[in-house]
């Protein structure tokens, strides 16, 4: 990672852990799951109004390490509003870059490539993931979507 790659990254993760978006919770959400990653101590819940295939509205809520919240934050910014095969598209790409399945596109990514280097930290990658974990069983009405460890719905 460049170092002008390892500001950015520095620079949104702290941004989005210190005033995280969509933090908290909906009145009436239709669908909702929660996960944690037990390595880390890391507990996230989202919560969904999902209509017509669309996600309406998003929160999430729960603690972590700076990773996880900042993940978890931009993910609410980039599903907000979309259907439900965008953010499904966008989380599938996101874990392989993650894991180094996929080199990183700008383009299907927008602010998560700042996210890209914590696949040099593979302890890391855990709590990248775990908000995404959660809004797929959130999506697939399994609410209990458990460790990070789980395969994905």
């Amino acid at each position: 990672m460049s170092n002008a790659e390892n500001e950015l990254y520095q620079e949104l993760v702290l941004e989005h852990k210190r005033a995280p978006r969509n933090f908290g919770h909906l009145s009436q959400p239709t669908h909702q799951a929660e996960g944690t990653n037990p390595s880390c101590g890391d507990r996230v819940a989202v919560e969904l109004q999902l209509a017509d295939g669309t996600v309406q509205d998003i929160r999430f809520s729960g603690q972590g390490c700076a990773i996880c919240m900042a993940s978890s934050s931009m993910m609410t910014e980039a599903v907000k509003g979309r259907d439900q095969a965008y953010a499904s598209a966008l989380q599938q790409h996101f874990r392989a870059v993650l894991t180094g399945a996929q080199e990183p596109d700008p383009a299907q990514l927008g602010k998560l490539i700042s996210l890209a280097g914590v696949r040099q930290y593979p302890s890391r990658i855990k709590c990248a993931l775990l908000g995404w974990h959660a809004l797929m069983h959130a999506i697939a009405g399994q609410p209990e979507a458990g460790g990070t460890e789980e395969t994905q719905p």
